[in-house]
C-alpha cells in the first residue's frame, strides 16, 4: 500500500503566493506518509481574467512554475501531479492548460494536456466560462506507469465525459488522478456522482484534487476534494478551504475486487468511435 494525498486550495491571481501555500500543503501531505501529492487545477493562478493565464504562461520544460514542482518533488521525496499550469501552445494568445507529473527526484515523467474545455452558461447563476478563448484542447488521454500502479489524468470538465476515461481503462489504468476548479453550482450538483460514477465504472481508485472557496476574482469553487476506491466508497473528503486528503491506494484491494467482480471483462461495446473525435 501507499498513501496518497490530494490537496486542496483557494488559488489567488498572485502566483507566488500560491506556490508558497501549495509548498506547505505538500510539506503537510509528505509529512503525513504521502508519497505520491496531487494538487488542482490551477493552483499556481486563479487570474481576475481569462486571458492572465497567457501572461505567465511558460515554455515546456523552462519556467518557474515547472521549476517549482521539480523542486518540490525533490526536496520532500513525493512524486507531484502538477494540477494544471499554462503552457505555451501552438497560437499566441493562447496556452496549453498542462497537468505535468514529477517523480520523487523531480524528474518530469509525463505531461497531459486538458481536452475538454469548459465553455458554458452554469444555469442558475450569471456565471458565463469560455477556456476556448485562452487554451488549445489537447487531443491525448494519458496513461503511465508508476510505483503506485497504472495512473491517468483527466481534468476537471474532462469528468464529464466517461469515453474518456474508459479509452484508459482499455489501457490498464488502476489510478485517475481529476485536478480540477469546480464551480461551487456544479460541484453541488454533479462532483461527487461523477467521481463515484468513474471510480465504480472502471473500478478504479479516484484522487481528486479539487479549488476550493472564495477566490479574488468573485469565483467560489466547491472544494470536496477526496480519494475513491474501486467500489465507489469515498475514503476521504475535505470540505472547504486549503488543506488535504491523505489514504492508502491498497492495490491488492483493487486487484481483489476487479477479480471478483470482473466488469471490465463484459463490455461488449469498444470505444472506436472517440478514437476518430479525438
Amino acid at each position: 500500500m501507499s498513501k496518497c494525498a490530494a490537496i486542496q486550495m483557494a488559488s489567488s491571481p498572485n502566483i507566488r503566493s500560491n506556490l508558497i501555500a501549495a509548498e506547505r500543503l505538500i510539506e503537510e501531505a509528505a509529512k503525513a506518509g504521502a508519497k505520491l501529492v496531487a494538487l488542482p487545477e490551477n493552483f499556481a493562478l486563479m487570474g481576475n481574467h481569462e486571458l492572465d493565464k497567457i501572461k505567465v504562461k511558460e515554455v515546456e520544460g523552462s519556467g518557474p512554475i515547472q521549476d517549482f514542482l521539480a523542486n518540490v518533488a525533490r526536496k520532500y521525496g513525493v512524486w507531484v501531479i502538477g494540477g494544471t499550469i499554462p503552457i505555451a501552445g501552438n497560437a499566441d494568445h493562447k496556452v496549453r492548460a498542462c497537468c505535468l507529473i514529477y517523480n520523487d527526484k523531480g524528474e518530469r515523467m509525463a505531461r497531459y494536456d486538458k481536452i475538454h474545455l469548459f465553455d458554458v452558461n452554469v444555469p442558475g447563476t450569471d456565471e458565463v466560462y469560455r477556456e476556448s478563448d485562452s487554451i488549445e484542447a489537447g487531443n491525448t488521454p494519458l496513461v503511465i506507469d508508476t510505483p503506485f500502479g497504472r495512473l491517468g489524468v483527466g481534468v476537471c470538465y474532462d469528468l464529464r465525459f466517461p469515453e474518456l476515461f474508459r479509452k484508459m481503462g482499455q489501457q490498464g489504468v488502476e489510478i485517475l488522478v481529476i485536478p480540477s476548479a469546480f464551480t461551487a453550482e456544479t460541484g453541488a450538483a454533479h462532483w461527487e456522482v461523477l467521481l463515484r460514477a468513474r471510480a465504480i465504472e472502471n473500478l478504479c481508485y479516484i484522487i481528486a484534487p479539487n479549488q476550493g472557496g472564495f477566490h479574488l476574482n468573485g469565483r467560489k469553487t466547491f472544494g470536496h476534494s477526496m480519494i475513491i476506491d474501486p467500489w465507489g466508497v469515498v475514503l476521504d473528503c475535505y470540505k472547504t478551504g486549503s488543506g488535504f486528503v491523505c489514504t492508502d491506494i491498497n492495490r491488492e484491494r483493487l486487484e481483489k475486487i476487479r477479480s471478483t467482480f470482473p466488469v471490465l471483462h463484459h463490455r461488449r461495446l469498444g470505444c472506436e468511435s472517440y478514437e476518430n473525435t479525438i
